[in-house]
């Protein structure tokens, strides 16, 4: 449980980066960032892999460039069911989603499955 939360909470790092870095994509305050991190959780998890089938034929002929337009697309999504959170069009949010993604990946790096923070250590 402890990791889903950190897990969230670092994405929700990332929706407050790139509302602060992207010009178009808003969040009106704390309470919409974290319920805005909590609803991409569940979007991604349910709606994103129905929609990567279902886009399966144009992400090949774009060599896979079309997932970006899917995962803004995640996005899109969220703020169009929040009020409070919006993306103002299609390059703020594959703007964003790179924020988010690189927010994400690099704090999830450092934290294992268990939502403990690991430490990689290499002796010579």
């Amino acid at each position: 449980m402890r990791g889903i939360v950190l897990r969230m909470l670092i994405t929700a790092l990332g929706l407050w980066l790139a509302s602060h870095f992207i010009d178009g994509f808003n969040i009106s305050n704390p309470l919409t960032l974290l319920v805005a991190a909590l609803l991409l959780g569940f979007v991604n998890a349910i709606v994103r892999p129905i929609a990567i089938i279902l886009t399966l034929p144009i992400t090949i002929l774009t060599l896979g460039l079309f997932l970006l337009v899917v995962n803004a697309a995640m996005l899109g999504l969220v703020a169009l069911l929040l009020p409070g959170f919006t993306i103002s069009g299609l390059f703020a949010g594959i703007f964003g989603w790179l924020i988010v993604w690189a927010t994400s990946w690099l704090a999830s790096s450092l934290i294992g499955p268990d939502g403990k923070y690991q430490v990689i250590v290499v002796r010579r």
